[in-house]
């Protein structure tokens, strides 16, 4: 809810600046000036159209006829900006690597709607009257003419509980015997006398939905939502390269969504980690 509020107050104190002068502003427990709080990037979408060039790095928004416009001599000169740099500083070797290859003449851009993005929503539940961490992740669906944010998976250890890694020597005791059948499956009883392993009956294809038995904890009324706590992005779009970006509330030029984490990831190594986010 505090995230919410903040980025409502943000709105509220742009609109105050476009008809006053210079002026001090508050920002959480962080003192701004109004030069501070233009260079803030204060959403998620102005975050993309600062990487894209589509937006400079004092909030004004260019014409797509504008010659500057997803210009990549002026993203060269915008993109560090757009790096958390009490982290980067003076830019590493791999920031620097991964500011010429997005800037190349196949230049790579985010898209809101190009998908293989995710947020990171940690919250806080109760669960059967008891506080608890859950971890939410949504990404963005297209709706008819329109998008929406959707659940796409969601991780809370009552659930990593239920089903463990088992070593493959201990889930090789767990099987029927293929011959089962002229029995009359009379030997199932053994798939039901440890309940904590019945997934070992099961194909080997078989994964846990942790989606599934959200909901249905939700429904039960076992799981009740209480606040969410933080909030990041995890984005996959640029080819060869995955990034977190995050929120930093601080004073300076340097504040708001910024690149916290950056990797270098080819193609296929992503697909694995993109499961996480969206089995």
């Amino acid at each position: 809810m505090k995230s919410y509020l903040k980025h409502i107050l943000l709105f509220v104190l742009g609109l105050l600046m476009s008809v006053s002068g210079f002026a001090q502003y508050s920002v959480g427990n962080v003192q701004m000036d109004e030069t501070e709080l233009y260079a803030m990037t204060k959403q998620m979408g102005q975050f993309m159209r600062r990487f894209n060039y589509e937006e400079d790095q004092f909030g004004y928004k260019l014409n797509p006829k504008d010659p500057n416009y997803r210009s990549n001599k002026m993203r060269r000169q915008s993109l560090p900006i757009l790096f958390d740099q009490v982290k980067f500083g003076n830019q590493t070797e791999l920031q620097r690597y991964f500011i010429e290859d997005v800037t190349k003449d196949d230049s790579s851009y985010m898209s809101f709607l190009g998908g293989r993005w995710y947020s990171e929503v940690s919250a806080t539940f109760t669960y059967k009257g008891k506080e608890v961490p859950v971890m939410l992740i949504l990404a963005v669906e297209k709706e008819g003419l329109g998008s929406k944010w959707v659940l796409t998976n969601v991780y809370f250890s009552e659930f990593n509980k239920l089903f463990p890694k088992g070593e493959m020597a201990e889930k090789e005791k767990y099987f029927l015997h293929p011959m089962s059948h002229e029995l009359d499956f009379m030997n199932i009883y053994k798939a039901f006398q440890n309940p904590e392993v019945i997934e070992y009956y099961a194909s080997k294809e078989f994964q846990p939905d942790y989606l599934t038995l959200f909901f249905y904890e939700i429904k039960k009324g076992n799981l009740v939502f209480k606040r969410v706590d933080s909030l990041k992005f995890h984005v996959f779009q640029i080819k060869d390269w995955y990034f977190e970006v995050s929120w930093f509330n601080r004073a300076g030029n340097n504040a708001g969504w910024l690149m916290s984490n950056i990797i270098y990831m080819p193609e296929k190594e992503k697909v694995n980690l993109i499961k996480f986010y969206q089995p």
